[in-house]
């Protein structure tokens, strides 16, 4: 008698039916539209590469252009550099912005839309995505006890993947040799929980927020604090950020501290003393970024987001659309201050002028458009909503998005690396990615079951690690050909994880939570 299969189940149908829907729904480009001029310009520059090249419609899409592009640089193909194209609008609406992210081919993109016609020649600006592929993890290498409270934040260090360091609600941080899977150092000195933990770009030295209104500095080879706490705000510690490396005086680091107190304080990390208070926020200050440009940027619980000359302390602008409490702040150069002079390469200068150097050429690479350096700014909200901002436009307080989709309060926003999305976390359990270029809505990450605290992207911006209330961290393929899908699911986690984060040379992923374990997750 002949085996009879089980019937297929709702998950097998599902998945059949997606897929039938996909090879359904191919668009297909007619045979008949000739061929069209292309001429492409380098972004960062704003210069020609070759001369105007003739592709026929039907083979114009973004693989062919990409293809093609690598041969007009003479790249072999085992040098070939993975591309990503815009077009640059001439008639824009109001609120719109000018530029198109050429997704799949020429013809769905332009001319279907009627933005270009087969007559004309097409400038098309690229830009060059990683060239290294990070590999999604799969499987928890390690589950390290010794936080006797919940796990509120954890950070790798900007120089591998050996180093995290992790903040909690037991009033103590500690150091992980993540190669052995072993408690390194405690870091003993709060009397209250830690909220935030922040590696300096150079990596010699971490600093602690906590809700005992102090930070304090460690050297993270022996785990003793350098010096006294900071003593200086009058409420808890809610966020810290490092003065970019590359803007740096020689030997005197600064740090910014962001407090429930309505304050700002401006540190010199050498003397241990405050340099500037900046108060102008009337509610708690939520976060706080150090951009590359020398401003500060802060948001509150005032609902308000505002930008400070980080040299004399002044308030430059004060951005006022949200209508609740403002969570979160993240910079399109964020990951590239965050690493300064290290890389996945591991190749790291010899001496002083060669780490300021490349720490100030990376910088430049991410924050580059167009000849012109542009930092871009997103703000998430308890409204519901984030906007886009353009603080270098010459009308910094106009966004140049307002994003629309979450239904509930929106608790984190991050920028990939290559500054070209942005993924968004939400109590509605949903991550949404938009484009870091204009704020267009691209797709939901959809399979968490309880509020998504934070996410994180790898450090080829080709993938995106999700912490959540529901016990578990999901991997999601936002770069590759299945964009939007689950990747991964790492389940381990007895608890909600309220704390995620993606090593800089993309070997680990390290996530925090109420189950008061770190667990490191790699391929």
């Amino acid at each position: 008698m002949a085996t009879v299969l089980p019937p297929a189940s709702k998950r097998q149908r599902t998945a059949l039916a997606d897929k039938a829907r996909e090879q359904q729904d191919v668009p297909s480009i007619p045979a008949n539209l000739g061929s069209i001029r292309v001429q492409f310009v380098d972004q960062a520059t704003g210069k020609p590469t070759g001369g105007a090249v003739s592709i026929p419609v039907v083979d114009a899409t973004v693989n062919n252009l990409e293809l093609l592009l690598n041969s007009l640089q003479g790249n072999d193909a085992s040098e070939r550099v993975p591309y990503r194209f815009l077009f640059l609008k001439e008639v824009v609406k109001d609120g719109e912005s000018n530029i198109l992210d050429i997704s799949t081919d020429i013809y769905q993109s332009l001319l279907l839309p009627g933005l270009k016609s087969t007559e004309e020649s097409i400038s098309l600006q690229y830009i060059p995505q990683a060239v290294f592929r990070v590999r999604a993890v799969s499987r928890c290498s390690s589950s390290i006890p010794g936080h006797g409270e919940a796990i509120l934040a954890t950070q790798f260090s900007p120089e591998s993947s050996s180093r995290i360091v992790s903040g909690s609600g037991d009033n103590t941080a500690r150091i992980w040799d993540c190669d052995t899977g072993t408690p390194l150092h405690t870091l003993k000195g709060h009397t209250s929980w830690v909220l935030v933990v922040s590696w300096s770009p150079e990596a010699t030295v971490i600093a602690t927020g906590s809700m005992d209104n102090t930070v304090i500095l460690w050297d993270p080879l022996t785990g003793s604090a350098l010096g006294n706490p900071l003593k200086g705000h009058t409420k808890w510690v809610r966020s810290i950020a490092w003065e970019p490396y590359h803007l740096q005086a020689p030997g005197r680091p600064r740090l910014a501290s962001a407090s429930k107190d309505a304050t700002v304080r401006i540190w010199d990390v050498t003397t241990k003393r405050i340099e500037t208070v900046l108060s102008g926020h009337k509610g708690s200050v939520s976060c706080v970024k150090w951009g590359g440009t020398g401003k500060l940027y802060t948001s509150s619980q005032d609902k308000t987001i505002k930008i400070w000359d980080a040299s004399t302390g002044s308030l430059l602008t004060t951005l006022t659309l949200h209508a609740h409490w403002v969570n979160h702040l993240a910079l399109s150069t964020d990951f590239a201050l965050r690493t300064a002079f290290h890389d996945h390469t591991g190749n790291i200068p010899s001496t002083s002028a060669g780490k300021l150097e490349k720490a100030k050429s990376r910088y430049e690479t991410a924050a580059t458009q167009a000849g012109q350096i542009t930092e871009h700014l997103v703000s998430a909200s308890d409204d519901f909503t984030i906007y886009l901002w353009n603080p270098s436009s010459s009308t910094p307080q106009k966004p140049t998005a307002r994003l629309l989709g979450h239904a509930k309060p929106v608790t984190h926003v991050c920028f990939s690396p290559s500054g070209l999305l942005i993924a968004s976390s939400s109590f509605d359990n949903h991550i949404k990615l938009w484009s870091g270029l204009t704020g267009a809505f691209l797709y939901s990450l959809r399979g968490h079951v309880g509020p998504v605290y934070m996410s994180c992207f790898s450090a080829d911006s080709r993938l995106l690690v999700s912490g959540s209330a529901d016990t578990t961290c999901k991997v999601w393929d936002v770069g590759g050909t299945g964009q939007g899908k689950l990747k991964e699911n790492l389940i381990g986690h007895k608890d909600e994880v309220f704390a995620v984060d993606w090593s800089g040379d993309g070997g680990l992923v390290g996530s925090g939570g109420k189950d008061k374990q770190v667990r490191l997750w790699r391929h």
